[in-house]
């Protein structure tokens, strides 16, 4: 079994039925609507005051209103993703509405500071509780995430890190496939997924990800010792830097004609294997 080395390391636009290159394009399903503000002096208040978190931003292509640029400062400022769309898309899901080219979709649950949430697994190195932690590349599918999140909270991951860009959010179909997982499960945003994969690697937890061309099995890590799993983009799996990154990597064998499993069902094997060999030590 492979273990880890001796020496350490010290309102948006909204589209039905939403497709990966839909999300891409900042594009959410239409069911999402409830959870959205429109207009350029709404979206420009719930910036300012901070008080209702915003998952990302779509402005209508060709917008040249003046105060767009503070809008964008602002969104800058508050690590919020701004998308660009066509005005007909705004037109169609908000009819008869005055949006002004603005929409904001509003997070379904607040995300977790990201420097808080390295601080919170740092603590846990080398207790009785080494820290699991999950980080997720481009997943692009609500539903995947969601689900993935429901196991993640049931297999007592410590927290679960997502990329602001290209993989979709919090949104409110996310909560619904977590079945309330994300009122128990602490998820960041990051900007750069291989720069965390080193500050998690500072932190002396291993870094291990789940590829289907990885030479040992799932089973073979040790999933006792504070270790965080990357799963990958459900079409294209792990980006590269983030592969080379990893400490190493593990499959799931599989005996079909098909070459993987869906990735919440792949989070499931694994997280649960990591159950039973941290249950079994106890």
């Amino acid at each position: 079994m492979p273990k880890p080395h001796k020496s350490r390391r010290d309102g948006s636009a909204f589209r039905s039925p939403a497709s990966p290159a839909d999300n891409e394009r900042g594009y959410i399903a239409a069911a999402e609507v409830d959870h959205a503000i429109y207009g350029l002096i709404p979206v420009l208040e719930a910036l300012r005051s901070g008080h209702r978190p915003l998952q990302q931003i779509t402005i209508a292509e060709g917008a040249r209103h003046e105060r767009l640029k503070e809008l964008l400062e602002l969104a800058k400022a508050g690590r919020v993703p701004v998308h660009r769309a066509p005005r007909l898309v705004l037109d169609r899901l908000l009819p008869g509405l005055t949006h002004q080219g603005v929409m904001a979709r509003t997070a379904a649950s607040g995300y977790h500071d990201a420097e808080e949430l390295l601080e919170r697994l740092a603590a846990l190195v080398n207790t009785e509780h080494q820290p699991l932690v999950l980080g997720l590349d481009a997943i692009e599918d609500p539903r995947n995430l969601g689900a993935i999140l429901r196991t993640a909270e049931c297999a007592g991951v410590d927290g679960v890190f997502i990329p602001e860009r290209r993989a979709v959010g919090l949104t409110a179909t996310v909560a619904k496939a977590a079945a309330g997982a994300l009122e128990h499960v602490p998820v960041a945003r990051v900007t750069n997924l291989v720069q965390l994969i080193e500050r998690l690697k500072q932190l002396n937890i291993w870094v291990v990800g789940a590829t289907s061309d990885a030479s040992a099995n799932y089973t073979e890590w040790d999933w006792t010792v504070p270790t965080a799993l990357f799963l990958g983009n459900e079409a294209t799996g792990l980006h590269r830097l983030v592969q080379e990154r990893c400490d190493t990597l593990v499959r799931i064998p599989v005996h079909g004609r098909i070459e993987s499993l869906n990735v919440s069902v792949a989070a499931g094997v694994i997280l649960y294997e990591a159950l039973r060999q941290r249950s079994e030590k106890k």
